[in-house]
C-alpha cells in the first residue's frame, strides 16, 4: 500500500536542503527505490517535505541511509506524519 509521508521540522533552511541532497546523491541514495514523489516546499528558513512512497518498507529502508545524514547536520526532522494514500493523479 502506497503512504504518504509529511515532514514539518522545526527549522530546515534551504542550504541544509540542498546538502541533504548532494549527500543522498554521494551515497546512492538521490533517486530511492520506491520513492514515487518527492516535494520540498515552504520559505527558504523553514522547509517542509512530501513523499510517496509505495511501502512502508521503502521508506524504512531509505531512512537508514536519511537519518544518519540528518544527525551529522545536526537537523531533527521529527516525528513525520504517515497517512495510506487513497489517490495519485500525475
Amino acid at each position: 500500500m502506497a503512504i504518504a509521508v509529511y515532514f514539518h521540522p522545526e527549522s530546515m533552511s534551504a542550504a541544509q536542503y540542498d546538502d541533504i541532497m548532494k549527500r543522498l546523491d554521494a551515497a546512492g541514495a538521490a533517486s530511492p527505490r520506491g520513492r514515487l514523489h518527492h516535494s520540498t516546499f515552504g520559505s527558504p528558513e523553514q522547509l517542509m517535505v512530501y513523499d510517496i512512497w509505495d511501502s512502508p518498507e521503502s521508506f524504512e529502508k531509505f531512512g537508514e541511509t536519511l537519518m544518519p545524514i540528518l544527525g551529522e547536520l545536526g537537523i531533527d526532522a521529527g516525528q513525520p506524519d504517515i497517512m495510506p494514500v487513497h489517490n495519485i493523479v500525475q
